[in-house]
Parts: C-alpha cells; structure tokens; sequence
C-alpha cells in the first residue's frame, strides 16, 4: 500500500484506470468503516479495477477545530495505516487537515478528487461533509461528478442492537474497560502501540519485569485496570499480562502501560509493540504493602493465563 503526505496539490496519483475514492478520518478503522471499505472494493472492481483509495487525515480535524476538546485517537496514524492496508487499500493520503480545513468544496473536488487522484466514483457515509465550514454535502457532490465524470456512492451507518457502531461508542467502552464489547465492534482486539522504554524496574524487583510503554499523548488507552492481553512482537505474538494506570501502591502519579510477558523474558528496550486488549481481569486498587501486591500479581497472571487459554 502506498501512502502519500504533505502537500495534496502535490501527490498526483492518479492511474490509468481512474481511482475509487473514500474520505474520513477512519479512526479506528471499525466496522463502520469496514462495511464502506468493502464497498469501495465492490465499486472499484465494478468500474473495471480502479486503484482503491482513502483519504484520512491528520491530526484529527477537533484537534484545530476545537482544541482541548478533541476524543482521544482510537489508534496511532501508524496502527490507522496497518488497518486499512488489511482492508485491501492501495493508496492512502494523509490529508493536512490545516490545509484541507481552508479550501473551499467546490476546490476541494475538482484539485484533490479530479486533479490530484483521477476520481471516478466517490464511496462517503451518509453523514459526508467537506469543504470550508463543512459547506459541502452529498448533495453537492453529486452535482460535483454529475459536472465533472465521478459517481457517488453514500453508505448508510451500519447499526446493531440499535446503536450506530461508530468510533464514539468505541471510545466509550474502552474508556469503561469493556474491551471485549470494544473488540466486537472493532472486529479486532483495541491494541495500543508504543516504544518499550526504562522504566524503575520495580517489576523486574518483584518478579514480574514489565515493559512500560511509551505512546503518542492523543491515542486512546483502557480503564485503569488489569487486563488479559497478546503483546505483538516483531511479528511474534505472546500471552500477557497488562497493568493501565498509575500504581498507586508505590505513591505513582503518571499514567503508564506496562506489560508482563507470561512466558518469556527478553529485551524489549527500544522496541515498538502492540499490546491487544483481550479481556478485563479487575479494576487498579491501592495495597498496603509489596507482599500483599506480589499475592495479587500472581492471581492476576493466573487469570490471564486462564482467559487467553480456555476456548470460547
């Protein structure tokens, strides 16, 4: 999958057979998003095999629109890419949202859409806006390609048991802790990616050294808890065990990610993994003293162990 940044005016990407184009921030690549992508697919094959293309963007528009307010990332833009990768995406641009925020829809389209990419069918949710003060509808882009030779093809919200599944309710349910309900509208564990780095060794003191991760400031992380998890590798998946919070046994004050592999020990300093979110094992509680954490540790890796073993 290629991907291009900077300067959109820039990019042409276009391709001999045309491009099937769909916009949005695809923040966590749900399956939300999942059903438009397959849709993508469906109608850049029945166009004759277009390049399929999506247009996200960074950083999140909230982040210029409405600064200090915006909803933490579901994934880092790296995890975003892998994600729509998976999907069968060619080509992903990452749109300057500072750049984009300004151009007016009618620009919009016929420099980045027509121009720039060589559209000729466009694949939005109904709820597509764009353009300066979201100026731009569905209505209006279809006008757009009925002037200038694209389609437009708006898919509904996909819904279940009544709710939208959207990257809000993703938001919500990691932030409750219910990453297995997070998992079912994801199609995929919740995972947050980071570079392992030195932490006190605290763990390491005690007999559980962990790896304490370091992660982008905007992406979104769990409940503070104990969780079963499947930290990712270098490819290698192994079973884990993962504390979110602020180890308030040891008078701790800075959120942290750490990470104990069940049944190895290895250098990890400098490395990036993704740590997936399998199950909820408890809530963070406060001990009073190191023997009675030591005792709890170990049921809780006893629970992990249990929960990513045992069959459905």
């Amino acid at each position: 999958m290629r991907v291009l940044a900077g300067d959109p005016l820039d990019w042409n990407a276009t391709s001999n057979a045309g491009s099937a184009v769909s916009i949005g921030v695809f923040d966590g690549v749900h399956r939300g998003h999942q059903e438009v992508l397959a849709d993508l697919a469906v109608q850049a094959d029945a166009r004759g095999g277009l390049q399929r293309v999506v247009l996200t963007f960074d950083p999140h528009p909230l982040a210029l629109l409405t600064p200090g307010h915006e909803p933490p990332l579901i994934g880092s833009l790296s995890q975003r890419l892998d994600w729509l990768a998976a999907e069968g995406v060619d080509l992903v641009g990452v749109l300057p949202f500072e750049q984009i925020r300004l151009m007016e829809a009618a620009d919009f389209v016929e420099q980045i859409l027509v121009k720039s990419l060589g559209t000729r069918v466009v694949v939005v949710g109904m709820d597509f806006r764009y353009g300066r003060g979201r100026d731009g509808t569905i209505e209006t882009l279809i006008g757009a390609g009925s002037r200038l030779g694209f389609a437009v093809d708006a898919v509904p919200l996909l819904t279940e048991h009544d709710g939208a599944l959207s990257s809000s309710n993703v938001r919500i349910l990691v932030q409750q802790g219910e990453v297995e309900a997070a998992a079912e509208v994801l199609a995929r564990p919740f995972a947050v990616r980071g570079e392992v780095v030195e932490g006190d060794r605290r763990g390491r003191g005690i007999g559980f050294p962990t790896a304490n991760l370091r992660f982008d400031a905007e992406v979104l992380i769990p409940k503070h808890g104990v969780y079963a998890t499947l930290a990712e590798i270098d490819r290698q998946t192994y079973p884990s065990v993962t504390n979110v919070g602020v180890r308030p046994t040891f008078d701790g004050h800075i959120e942290t990610v750490e990470t104990h592999l069940l049944d190895v020990d290895l250098d990890l300093y400098g490395k990036t993994i993704d740590v997936h979110f399998i199950s909820s094992i408890r809530p963070e509680q406060k001990f009073g003293d190191v023997e009675a954490l030591v005792t709890q540790i170990t049921a809780d890796v006893r629970e992990a162990r249990f929960k990513l073993t045992s069959p459905e």
